[in-house]
């Protein structure tokens, strides 16, 4: 399910292939699936076409996906991108949160929290 903070600090087009990259990695979408097209997920989380069409064109750009004219987007055979870009994201926000003055320490016990939480221990 894609999700949208419209209050958060992080674009909305970003947000977009956040959500789709994480629904990839989890197995909601396989290689070769169609993804909702973009005005049905504009109009569905009540968004401007063009944001979504952006999102879709990142994650073109990245690889993750592919369009086929007149017939939408599908997910693309992918070894290692979305994972790479989750981590590029993970690491871009570790980066931020220690510039904030929060400690090392502290970030990884969140992260050994989060693991036991889901069984990653």
């Amino acid at each position: 399910m894609i999700t949208i903070d419209v209050m958060g600090r992080t674009p909305i087009y970003e947000q977009i292939c956040q959500s789709i990259c994480r629904e990839i990695s989890l197995g909601a979408y396989k290689e070769g699936d169609r993804i909702p097209a973009a005005r049905a997920l504009a109009k569905e989380l009540g968004l401007n076409p063009n944001t979504v069409a952006k999102a879709y064109g990142i994650l073109e750009r990245d690889g993750i996906i592919y369009s086929v004219a007149g017939r939408g987007c599908f997910v693309a055979k992918h070894k290692d991108e979305v994972a790479d870009r989750q981590t590029a994201e993970f690491s871009d926000l570790v980066g931020r949160l220690l510039e904030s003055g929060i400690k090392p320490d502290k970030l990884k016990e969140i992260i050994d929290i989060k693991a036991e939480e889901r069984g990653n221990t």
